[in-house]
């Protein structure tokens, strides 16, 4: 299975993880939902994606 983290990026450009695992994530119209196939779903309010890395497995949000 192809699983992604998912990341946070802070303004002083570090990086936070959220979640590992995650299999679906969805954008709503004002947060992001996070699935995993054994956690309940992480929703995250005040995000954008700001960008994927395929060949890492990351989504990097940002604070909008």
């Amino acid at each position: 299975m192809c699983q992604m983290s998912v990341m946070l990026e802070k303004v002083d450009q570090s990086e936070e993880l959220l979640t590992e695992n995650a299999s679906t994530l969805e954008v709503k119209e004002d947060v992001v939902e996070i699935s995993s196939l054994f956690d309940p779903p992480l929703v995250v309010k005040g995000v954008k994606v700001v960008r994927i890395d395929f060949m890492n497995n990351k989504v990097f949000l940002a604070n909008r």
